[in-house]
Formats: C-alpha cells, sequence, structure tokens
C-alpha cells in the first residue's frame, strides 16, 4: 500500500450517485482479468485496494451490491450504481479489505499498475506484453 499515512482519496460513479473517501493509505493498481471482472466491468478491471474501515461513502443513493453466485468466490460482493452502471467496489465479505475500481477515483491518483492477476483467464483480444508481474491466478506478492 502506499505509505502517504495523511493520505485521502475521494471518487464515485459517473452520474454522481454514489460518491466515496478512503482515508489513508490504498495499495497501487492491479489488473484482474478474471472472467467475472471482464463480464462485470466489460474488460479487465483495474483495482486499489484499502480497507474497509478507511472507506466512507459520502453519498450512497444509487449503491447496489451483487452477491457473487460463483462456486469460486460465494462471498464476494459487487458495489455499483444502479442509475449509471459505474462499476465500483469489490468486496470479499470474509476479510477487512476493499477494492475499489482504479477508474473511479478523482484524478489525480498517484497510483501506477503494478502487476495483474488471473491472467489464465485473460480476454483473448488483447495481449500483456507491459513487463509487469503476471499471476496465473491470485496475488503472490
Amino acid at each position: 500500500m502506499s505509505e502517504k499515512a495523511d493520505a485521502k482519496a475521494t471518487g464515485g460513479c459517473l452520474c454522481g450517485g454514489v460518491r466515496y473517501e478512503i482515508q489513508g493509505p490504498v495499495r497501487d493498481v492491479v489488473n484482474c482479468h478474471c472472467s467475472k471482472c471482464r463480464r462485470f466491468l466489460g474488460n479487465f478491471g483495474a483495482y486499489t485496494m484499502t480497507k474497509e474501515s478507511k472507506l466512507k461513502l459520502l453519498q450512497d443513493k444509487s449503491l447496489k451490491w451483487y452477491r457473487s453466485l460463483s462456486d469460486e468466490t460465494p462471498n464476494v460482493h459487487r458495489g455499483f450504481c444502479s442509475e449509471c452502471g459505474s462499476s465500483l467496489f469489490w468486496h470479499p465479505r470474509d476479510t477487512d479489505l476493499m477494492a475499489v475500481t482504479a477508474g473511479s477515483l478523482d484524478q489525480p491518483t498517484g497510483l501506477k499498475t503494478i502487476g495483474h492477476v488471473w491472467v489464465s483467464q485473460r480476454g483473448d483480444y488483447y495481449q500483456l506484453d507491459d513487463g509487469l508481474p503476471q499471476f496465473q491466478e491470485r496475488w503472490e506478492g
């Protein structure tokens, strides 16, 4: 995670129905290429990560949660805006972590992409040739 102790990030959905603030450090971005992220986002997912307790919803009138029905991730909930459809959060309910879509953050983020996960399920329409670490499944770092 980024080590700026006083860091604060803000973000939200396209229509403004969901706004949030993250107080404290966030992890640099990891791209997830799993089939579920590709279907939910329309392409691979670019996520930062924070502790759930550090994320504060400022506006949540259109926030909805979809619970994964997959046997692989039965306790994962995905947060999105029910008005504009923006994908915002990936929350494994059995941890204190919350993944936040990097594209929903307000600029400048100060973040960089540090790797790729679930490349075993990568879409066949793009290449991964950026030289960043790649993991067939979960992050191993």
